[in-house]
């Protein structure tokens, strides 16, 4: 008959009578009909698939209101899988065909309970009379056996009527190849918990209820059960089993873990190992492939479908949302920038600097007034850091790409040898809730755990003692404590998981644990995204974490991970915390718009910090506080609302070749401060008694301190500790902390303001366009070398040093700035300089300065060249003058002719002889170092000792940042 002949709805109506062996002969007539048959997907299989009493719907537990891609696909895979149990092949010999047939021939079916014509009274006598690969049907009713029942044949036991009809109350013993149980509710015989168990054959559970009850599989033993629910305090037991299979299962209301997988896998296999292998292959390669459609068709959770485009949780500015909220930002940027001042920055130094001017003569403001330009130009663009003059600010297609899955297994040989394994317990697409614990790993145990959903649990995932695990596409939502727990040397892949909302820590890795965690949303969490702690280590890379309460990445008491390529954003806290001895290499990461600093390195904190994009936090970029330390080397710092590096002077950080750029306040802040407690004491920073505890935010919130063990005791840290020696062994030891080869420009304040009483060196950095001073010394109790920089072109003074502050100048190029080149009235040395092009005096000396002013080119627009005043000591010798103005009859050098205690010996006034001989010869114009490594840290000096300062916090001057720092909240 052909199909043309009637329309098609009406075929689709025909066949929707048709039982599935009618439907696949159908199949085979050809392919119109087949093309048909295929179309009933929605009715007909449908039908089909549902009916079937020895499965639930395909999406059942995660996801039932869902249809699946398929039904006709989801059915076929059913019946596969339900047929597993007879494909023992140590019982096939010459002949399969011989062997099947007899099979069929041979088998029976035995009833137990009320049955008309007859049945067996008891499950113990027809499993007596029942032969091999026979079927026991058990009629309604609830059957209960004083004693453990042996499985001596294979045999299947199915329940009939509905789910829930046949109760046993029975302890197995499955001691023969191979068994499958059905439609049955198993519930604790009163001897013993365990209702089933095997440690050398297969058992199939298809459609199972376990209530207040175990089930234990040992190796070589194997278990596929699929559509079962695990309730009321049920669990399963894997003790060394090379593989098992959960599929859709339902784990909820336990005191303890729902699944438990102890020992390293043994190497005996039982029959049904290959077999079990082939099937977990196919689920994997059906979840990968099925994932994204399934999402697709409106699913809200993420699980199986956690792409780096989906939309983050509501109120939270997704990453395409960045470029449209960058060009708000730069708008607001460039309107603070046109104004006379910026937001809460009245009577910054910028003003400071601007008063004192005030204080000049009269004498000298009227020169200045009247000396509106000059045709003496010196030409200094050919300095040794020019290259680093133009610094504009990146956009979003800078960002380094946030790689998917595919992208990394390629590129990393472990990982991709972790994701294809399959071996110990597969779960996959089960539903683990309202528990204690979800999946628990220990001594050398091996799980996979793909396409589940952990929820309210108080841990999704615990994995300890060299256990292994791979997790693919899960969700991880509403833990009490952390979601996945890693301990004790556990390793394994944890890629493309959503993990939300959970009460601790999304990731927790401590004391030796090492995972590779690759393309993750971690996010919405109540305290930190990931922890890494007590020795912990791992390789965390393409992660989306953003939007936790805490820090998104908190990395402390030794703990050593690789956080690499990573998008860390709108955070509550900081994106990266290094805090109480943590390490770490922190590359190529993009954080951005957290609440607190970019990065906070404090205590002890040594982690180094490479080659990142921080930008537009609504505080500072970097912060280094009290005893930080670490390698802070080519990030891109910019658009923060605070200062782009905030130092504590006791810290010691190495700060080179980073670009710090259109932060609103200052570029680079050293500081050291003794705050009051009052200072500190107002809404949203955290009192200074918490701060010495390490109480964080969300602690005081609850009245206690971070629970770091999920069982409730709290850990003894200093065991995980080693000593300093051991920690610092592998890095050569830094005594001053070093700013060098770094782009500090167009920052709304002085581009780099110390206030400190430890020693600081700045070496070879361009500090330019700054909208106050280039550099700030307010107070520097120890010597502060500012060597080989270029300080150009900004707003204010060049280069400002105040009173009872120990400064050394030398080999700098200070050229173009809004003032004086330099004002200096502390103590120290300023030699070597080329200060040319200043709008005013270009080395200014005054008040109680004692200072030695040797073999420097001086080059004023307006006013004297070098002016020394008041009562200054020292010396001013060898410097050579260039005249400023064309009609200038005044003299070079400006002195106080009643101060005897300075000397002004062998200074040269240079006047041009024609406009094309008026250039900076022999030498070039300074600074000279064009090489970034030209100073390393083994050249500092290191003579100087450290005071380390107690209970220190810091304030910038005049109101910047008010009555402190802006604080990072970390646990």
């Amino acid at each position: 008959m052909e199909v043309g002949s009637l329309p098609v709805e009406l075929w689709r109506l025909i066949l929707a009578y048709l039982p599935l062996p009618d439907l696949g002969r159908c199949c085979l007539v050809c392919r119109a009909w087949r093309e048909l048959i295929l179309s009933l997907d929605s009715t007909r299989w449908r039908q089909l698939c549902l009916g079937c009493p020895e499965c639930r719907h395909p999406n059942w537990p995660r996801r039932p209101h869902l249809p699946p891609v398929s039904w006709r696909e989801a059915l076929r895979q059913h019946a596969l899988a339900s047929r597993t149990w007879t494909q023992n092949g140590s019982d096939l010999h010459s002949s399969a065909c011989l062997h099947l047939f007899r099979r069929r021939k041979d088998r029976r079916i035995w009833h137990v309970g009320t049955v008309a014509g007859g049945g067996y009274e008891t499950l113990r006598g027809a499993l007596a009379a029942a032969g091999p690969y026979d079927k026991v049907v058990l009629h309604a009713g609830v059957y209960e056996e004083q004693v453990e029942v042996s499985l001596k044949v294979p045999v299947e036991i199915v329940g009939m009527g509905k789910l829930g009809d046949v109760s046993l109350l029975v302890s197995f013993d499955q001691q023969c190849p191979t068994a499958r149980l059905c439609n049955l509710v198993f519930m604790p015989a009163w001897f013993s918990p365990v209702v089933y168990k095997t440690s050398s054959g297969h058992v199939q559970l298809d459609n199972c209820n376990f209530e207040g009850c175990q089930l234990h599989i040992r190796g070589p033993g194997t278990c596929q059960a699929r559509f079962c629910s695990f309730a009321q305090g049920s669990s399963a037991h894997f003790l060394g089993v090379a593989i098992s299979l959960m599929d859709s299962c339902e784990f909820s209301g336990g005191d303890s873990a729902s699944v438990t997988v102890e020992g390293a896998p043994v190497s005996e296999r039982n029959w049904a190992f290959k077999h079990l292998v082939a099937l977990a292959k196919t689920f994997t390669m059906m979840t990968s492939n099925g994932s994204a459609e399934i999402a697709n068709q409106g699913g809200k959770d993420s699980v199986g479908a956690v792409s780096h485009v989906n939309a983050p949780s509501e109120g939270v500015n997704t990453i395409k949302d960045w470029s449209k909220q960058e060009v708000d930002w730069e708008t607001n940027w460039a309107k603070l920038k046109g104004g006379d001042s910026l937001p809460g920055q009245d009577g910054t130094m910028i003003e400071e600097d601007g008063m004192e001017t005030s204080s000049e003569s009269s004498e000298e403001d009227d020169e200045l007034d009247g000396e509106k330009s000059t045709g003496l130009k010196l030409s200094y663009d050919q300095h040794g850091l020019a290259h680093l003059s133009k610094a504009d600010m990146p956009d979003s297609s800078a960002f380094p790409a946030l790689l998917s899955l595919s992208a990394e297994l390629q590129r990393d040989a472990e990982a991709r040898e972790l994701s294809a394994s399959v071996q110990g317990c597969l779960l996959r697409r089960c539903l683990l809730r309202d528990g204690k614990g979800g999946v628990h790993l220990c001594n050398h145990g091996q799980a996979r755990l793909e396409a589940n959903v952990f929820k309210g649990l108080n841990y999704a995932v615990r994995c300890i003692q060299n256990a292994k695990m791979v997790m693919l596409r899960n969700e991880v939502c509403g833990c009490k404590a952390s979601g996945v727990f890693l301990r004790l040397s556990a390793q394994g892949l944890i890629a493309d998981n959503n993990i939300h909302s959970n009460g601790e820590a999304g990731l927790d890795i401590r004391k030796g644990a090492n995972p590779i965690i690759l393309c993750n949303r971690i996010h919405s969490g109540l305290r930190s995204g990931i922890v890494v702690l007590g020795n912990g280590r791992g390789s965390i890379r393409s992660n989306q974490i953003y939007g936790n309460k805490e820090a998104g990445v908190y990395i402390l008491f030794n703990g050593n991970p690789v956080v690499s390529g990573n998008y860390i954003f709108q955070g509550l806290a900081a994106g990266v915390a290094v805090n109480e001895n943590g390490r770490g290499l922190i590359t190529d990461n993009v954080i951005r718009q957290n609440q607190w600093g970019g990065a906070d390195i404090r205590r002890g904190g040594d982690p180094v910090l490479r080659n990142n994009f921080i930008c537009y936090g609504y505080s500072d970029g970097v912060v280094v506080g009290e005893r930080g330390r670490g390698v802070i080397e080519g990030n891109h710092i910019y658009g923060n609302r605070g200062c782009g590096v905030w130092v504590m002077s006791s810290s010691l950080p190495q700060l080179i070749g980073n670009h710090i750029t259109h932060n609103r306040m200052y570029g680079l802040a050293v500081f050291c401060r003794k705050d009051t407690e009052s200072s500190v004491s107002r809404e949203g920073y955290r009192s200074l008694q918490d701060r010495e505890r390490g109480v964080g935010v969300g602690e005081r919130d609850r009245g206690g301190p971070e629970n770091f063990n999920e069982e409730g005791e709290l850990m003894a840290w200093e065991s995980d500790i080693d000593s300093e020696d051991e920690r610092f062994s592998t890095r050569r030891p830094i005594t001053v902390a070093l700013v060098e080869n770094n782009c500090i420009s167009h920052n709304g304040a002085v581009g780099v303001y110390v206030k400190s009483s430890e020693p600081l060196n700045v070496v070879a950095n361009m500090v330019n366009n700054n909208r106050g001073a280039g550099m700030s010394i307010i107070q520097s109790a120890q010597l502060t070398r500012l060597v080989g920089n270029c300080v150009l072109c900004n707003g204010w003074t060049g280069v400002a040093v105040d009173r009872e502050s120990r400064v050394e100048l030398r080999g700098n190029g200070v050229y173009g700035n809004g003032c004086h080149g330099v004002c200096f009235r502390g103590d120290g040395l300023i030699v070597e300089n080329d200060v040319v092009g200043n709008n005013s005096v270009g080395i200014r000396v005054m008040d109680n300065a004692d200072v030695k002013v040797l073999r420097n080119r001086v080059q004023a627009l307006r006013g004297y060249g070098i002016s020394v005043k008041e009562r200054v000591r020292g010396v001013v010798q060898e410097n050579l003058v260039y005249q400023g103005h064309p009609t200038s009859t005044k003299t070079p050098i400006r002195t106080n002719t009643q101060n005897t205690e300075c000397v002004v010996l062998n200074n040269s006034l240079l006047r041009p002889r024609s406009q094309a001989l008026w250039a900076l010869e022999n030498p070039p114009p300074r600074p000279h170092n064009s090489n970034p490594s030209s100073v390393t840290p083994a050249t500092l000096p290191a003579h100087l000792a450290i005071t380390m300062t107690n209970r220190i916090t810091a304030s910038v001057e005049s109101g910047c940042h008010n009555n402190g720092s802006i604080f990072c909240s970390i646990l």
